[in-house]
């Protein structure tokens, strides 16, 4: 599990620096600077939360059980972070619904490594 998460997490930063110069170099003669805005946005949510799960692969070697915070966070990116993408390059306002909900998975997932990490003897 941790191995899985270590590449999820690796995986979502990777993106994020790609996606992030596409934001900064290639998108901004395409769409407003609002969803060039919104498409930075989703780029530093899906950094942010690919550390925390590379994070969570390290405690789950430590022992630590905390899985479902791995999954939250990476269905959190997907759902956050994927549709904040496609509302900046296709301005299709039914993600909007979506965003919160991916943003939910987040807050959740972090819930989980607080109770964890106070449960946790180190």
């Amino acid at each position: 599990m941790a191995k899985l998460f270590l590449i999820i997490g690796s995986t979502f930063c990777m993106l994020s620096v790609a996606l992030g110069a596409f934001a900064a170099h290639g998108l901004k003669s395409h769409v407003s600077d609002y969803a060039v805005g919104i498409f930075k946005t989703a780029a530093e949510y899906q950094m942010t939360h690919g550390l925390a799960i590379i994070a969570v692969a390290f405690l789950i070697k430590w022992g630590m059980q905390i899985k479902w915070a791995g999954y939250l966070f990476s269905v959190g990116v997907l759902l956050f972070s994927g549709s904040l993408y496609l509302l900046a390059l296709t301005g299709a306002k039914w993600l909007g619904p979506v965003t919160p909900i991916g943003g939910m998975c987040f807050i959740f997932g972090w819930l989980i490594m607080i109770y964890k990490s106070a449960k946790q003897s180190f």
